[in-house]
C-alpha cells in the first residue's frame, strides 16, 4: 500500500553535504546571543549602563565579538521598556537553562528581577498597577 522510502531521511546527518551543519549547542548559542542582544538594546535605551555592560560581556562571549552598542531611542514609556526587557530576559533564561549556561541564566534571572522591581516601583509611584495587561 505504501511506497518504500528511496532516499535518506532529512534527519540523517550527511557528512558530504554541500552546506554546513550546526550542532544543537551552536544553535542554542546563536539563539541565546540574539535574545541577550535584544535585551541589551532595551537595557541601553533605559540608560542602565552597568547592566548593559554585563549583558554585552555575555553577548561577546557567545558571538566571539563585542556587540554594537547604541541607544536607538523610541517613544516607548519606561514601563513598556521594562516589560519588554523582562520578557526578553525570560526568553534568554529559558535558552540559557536549556544549554546549561549558568552565567547567562543567573544574569537573565537577575535582569528579570530588576525589571519586575522597576515595574513595581512604577506602580507604587503612580498608584496603579502598571505591569498588568
Amino acid at each position: 500500500m505504501y511506497e518504500p522510502i528511496r532516499t535518506t531521511s532529512v534527519h540523517t546527518p550527511a557528512d558530504d553535504a554541500d552546506f554546513p551543519h550546526r550542532s544543537r549547542e551552536e544553535e542554542l548559542d546563536i539563539q541565546l546571543a540574539g535574545h541577550l542582544a535584544a535585551l541589551l538594546a532595551v537595557t541601553d535605551e533605559l540608560g542602565l549602563r552597568p547592566a548593559g555592560d554585563r549583558i554585552a560581556e555575555q553577548v561577546a562571549r557567545l558571538r566571539g565579538a563585542p556587540p554594537a552598542r547604541h541607544a536607538a531611542l523610541t517613544d516607548a514609556a519606561p514601563a513598556d521598556l521594562h516589560r519588554r526587557a523582562h520578557a526578553l530576559a525570560g526568553r534568554a533564561l529559558l535558552v540559557a537553562a536549556s544549554r546549561a549556561d549558568t552565567t547567562a541564566a543567573i544574569l537573565s534571572a537577575q535582569r528579570m528581577d530588576a525589571h519586575t522591581e522597576a515595574l513595581a516601583s512604577t506602580a507604587d509611584a503612580s498608584g496603579q498597577l502598571v505591569g498588568a495587561h
